[in-house]
């Protein structure tokens, strides 16, 4: 199987009441940044590239003044992710709390 590095807009999702409120990570390709979308053959090609996109100014700058996943104020943070296939959003079907 391939494995593509694409630029997603990740953010974090309320999954539900329990334990006193839950969230989970989910991601949506960027595609007005499809130019900087790589496939590889290779699992640790494909890490290396994402590595290197993370630390790079373009995604700095892409994120500059946005707030972390984690704030209540955040629309989201750009990053590279590896995914095995074409970039997709994901996850691809919501989690449930067990």
């Amino acid at each position: 199987m391939a494995y593509t590095v694409a630029i997603y807009l990740v953010d974090r999702a309320y999954g539900g009441p329990e334990e006193g409120g839950w969230w989970y990570e989910c991601g949506e390709p960027a595609l007005e940044f499809a130019a900087k979308t790589r496939g590889f053959a290779r699992e640790n090609d494909a890490y290396r590239y994402a590595e290197k996109l993370n630390r790079s100014p373009f995604i700095e700058e892409l994120n500059e003044g946005r707030p972390d996943i984690n704030s209540v104020l955040s629309q989201g943070q750009y990053s590279a992710e590896v995914r095995e296939g074409f970039p997709a959003p994901f996850p691809v079907t919501k989690p449930h709390y067990e």
